[in-house]
């Protein structure tokens, strides 16, 4: 086959339309961005306010500016003995100002990941369900290949207890349980 699946041998890029996928990967991607257009569709306008503003208040500028005012400040401060210059500090109500703005913004950041989590563990969730159909699925397939293994006269029928074995989907229940028993309970 030729390169990443390609009939044409190029790997696929960014540009790449999505007619040329498979139709099981366009699926895929369609599923996802819909779970995503559905996530953004659900935000209500104080959800959007907050990712605007914590898209803002995060944006790299910002960061540069608040850096690059707090440098000149800073310099000023050490020069103004030498030059003759005498730089007031700041009021006290800006002191108190720029804390409660610091306050501001440790919960806007909240806010706003906390609206992420909610995307993120619905992610989670379709990822876990996909792996259990998916588990599912395969072992349908290796039944079947058994199947076909014992039925099929010009193959050598044996027993193989691997294969039986696989061919049981796992119940998640008992593998959770295995897990806590081999790692501890989730925290």
């Amino acid at each position: 086959m030729p390169a990443h699946g390609r009939k044409d041998g190029r790997t696929p890029d960014a540009t790449t339309p999505a007619s040329e996928l498979p139709r099981h990967v366009e699926e895929s991607v369609r599923s996802v961005a819909e779970l995503h257009i559905e996530h953004y569709a659900t935000a209500t306008v104080l959800d959007r306010i907050l990712e605007r503003a914590t898209a803002v208040v995060g944006h790299p500028v910002t960061l540069g500016a608040t850096a690059g005012v707090a440098l000149i400040w800073l310099v000023g401060k050490i020069i103004e003995p030498g030059l003759g210059l005498s730089l007031t500090d700041p009021p006290a109500w800006l002191d108190r100002a720029v804390g409660l703005a610091s306050i501001y913004l440790v919960l806007l950041i909240l806010a706003t990941q906390r609206r992420a989590d909610r995307l993120a563990q619905r992610r989670d969730q379709l990822t876990l369900e996909l792996a259990l159909v998916n588990e599912q699925k395969i072992a349908k397939v290796v039944e079947l290949l058994e199947e076909l293994r014992r039925d099929h006269p010009q193959i050598a029928d044996r027993l193989d207890s691997e294969a039986e074995a696989m061919a049981e989907s796992a119940d998640p229940a008992s593998v959770l349980v295995a897990i806590e028993r081999r790692h501890g309970p989730a925290r």
